[in-house]
Parts: structure tokens; C-alpha cells; sequence
């Protein structure tokens, strides 16, 4: 049956509310590394992102990301410092880490940490 003399038009998928993760804020963070951190003691893996690790984190043989572990630990606790952190959670992780896309005020942390060469684009895509 034709409405308007058009026929065979899909529906139009709607955005489910829920589809979506709820964000939620952190009051306290304790950065660890830089793509890891503490949000009021919950441990949060940065979506998308790998960063260079600290000494004696990489374990052997594993392929680990180049770059000073330092620099980029401290680009992300003055990312975080003085500005208000909120979440999405994504997944876990199997170390049990949330693994979250998370902003400071209006900067997104994946992000600005790849554009500041402090990590590399690894486990899975992410947009910026």
C-alpha cells in the first residue's frame, strides 16, 4: 500500500536511550601510567589507546609501544588535574580494568593523548 505515492520506504531506525553507556564522574584520580588511571578507586583503561609502559611493565615478548613512559604519565595527570573527568564504559578488560572513553573538561583523553604522541591507535578503533 502506497502513502503519498511512496512505497517500499525502510523505517527509520530510532537511537535507543540505553544504547548508549551512562557516564559518570570521577571526584578523585590517580594517574597511573599514561593510559591507565584511578577514578575514585575504580582502575580505568583509556578506550583505543596504548602508551609507552613505566620500567619493568613490559612483560617479555610482548610488542610494547615506544616512547617516554614518563612524559606521557605526566601529560595525563595535567590532562586530569583541575579539571572535571567523566566516563563512558566500553568493556573490561581481562585484567579486570574498566575500559572507558573518558574526557577533562571538553578534552577527550584518547585523544589528546594521541595527538600529543604520548600513545599509539591499539585494541580497536576509536574516533577523534
Amino acid at each position: 500500500m502506497a502513502i503519498g505515492g511512496l512505497t517500499g520506504i525502510a523505517s527509520i531506525p530510532t537511537r535507543d536511550a540505553k544504547a548508549e553507556p551512562e557516564a559518570f564522574p570521577c571526584a578523585t584520580t590517580a594517574v597511573l601510567d599514561g593510559d591507565t588511571f584511578d577514578c575514585d578507586g575504580q582502575r580505568i583503561r583509556l578506550q583505543g589507546i596504548d602508551a609507552p609502559e613505566l620500567p619493568g611493565h613490559c612483560r617479555p615478548g610482548r610488542d610494547c609501544t615506544p616512547g617516554d613512559p614518563y612524559a606521557s604519565t605526566r601529560n595525563l595527570r595535567r590532562l586530569v588535574s583541575w579539571r572535571d573527568v567523566t566516563c563512558r564504559k566500553v568493556d573490561t578488560d581481562h585484567y579486570g580494568r574498566t575500559v572507558a572513553r573518558c574526557s577533562a573538561g571538553k578534552a577527550d583523553l584518547s585523544c589528546a593523548q594521541l595527538d600529543g604522541g604520548y600513545a599509539v591507535r591499539r585494541y580497536g578503533m576509536i574516533w577523534c
